[in-house]
């Protein structure tokens, strides 16, 4: 089993945004802002090769599905798909991912999901032969969004996946597909259901913690639904990465793709062995 973190497509977002009630003294230190206050932000996706013999893909990030005037509303800095050119650097195409795991399906963790924008054509998936795992709670969730994140979600996606016919709703801590080799962890401050999936020796993170500025207990977004819900089960899973020595996989830090999670004498959060790539590394050797 070898693990691999593939670039997306890369976003420039509003610092104020990413960092909530942070203030831009303290966050301009951890990520440089340009001159319209953004900073800039990875969609890493993480592939498992030869899990139980399968090809396995960890979020497929923000993609290349927004027309030309969204794609420049929303900062995505290319007009390609970048996730389809790194899965090739791997060795693959996405005709050979057996199965994809969201965590949610916000357009930057899901837009991959989809062909490129082509004027005058219809939202098309990719991955043909997949299994997508998505929580059951979080599906309802988009299934029926809350007026403070429907725009996060795309309205074409979930009849999409669930026409495919290869759709699994995830309940608990493992998954049909995928059996034992996946434990899931989840969380609802982010988002409902919001999906965490641990796998040979890292967990993906997702929007639980964007990066390692977010380890630190009080960071959240402006878009949390419940930034003190999320700040509880944010020390909780820290507790329980830290005391097993699970390593943590960014989705979102532009600079670092695994670290290991470290407390100080105070008992404050933050990071060590810091990887800016994984690149076929045997699982449980990271670090």
């Amino acid at each position: 089993m070898q693990l691999w973190s593939l670039e997306g497509n890369t976003q420039k977002l509003d610092g104020g945004a990413m960092f909530g009630n942070a203030p831009r003294a303290m966050w301009a230190r951890w990520i440089e802002p340009d001159a319209e206050n953004r900073i800039l932000l990875s969609c890493r996706c993480l592939l498992v090769k030869d899990l139980d013999g399968r090809n396995v893909l960890f979020e497929t990030g923000i993609g290349a599905f927004f027309e030309p005037k969204l794609r420049e509303r929303y900062g995505v800095v290319e007009d390609r798909h970048v996730l389809l050119e790194s899965l090739a650097q791997a060795g693959l195409s996405h005709e050979d991912i057996d199965a994809v795991v969201l965590s949610h399906l916000h357009f930057d963790h899901a837009g991959g999901l989809l062909a490129p924008w082509q004027e005058g054509e219809p939202p098309r998936l990719l991955f043909p032969n997949a299994t997508f795992l998505v929580g059951a709670e979080h599906w309802r969730r988009a299934q029926s969004p809350h007026p403070r994140d429907r725009a996060s979600f795309i309205p074409e996606l979930a009849g999409l996946l669930e026409a495919s016919g290869r759709l699994e709703l995830v309940e608990g801590p493992y998954s049909k597909a995928l059996g034992k080799s996946v434990r899931f962890h989840f969380s609802d401050g982010h988002t409902p259901g919001l999906m965490l999936a641990e796998v040979g020796g890292v967990v993906f993170c997702a929007d639980l913690i964007p990066g390692r500025s977010w380890v630190h207990l009080p960071i959240t977004m402006g878009y949390d639904r419940a930034p003190e819900t999320l700040i509880d089960e944010k020390r909780a899973f820290l507790e329980d990465k830290l005391a097993r020595g699970v390593r943590l996989f960014f989705t979102h830090d532009h600079a670092c793709a695994v670290a290991r999670v470290t407390r100080d004498e105070r008992g404050r959060f933050g990071t060590t062995d810091e990887h800016a790539s994984l690149r076929g590394e045997p699982a449980g050797a990271v670090g």
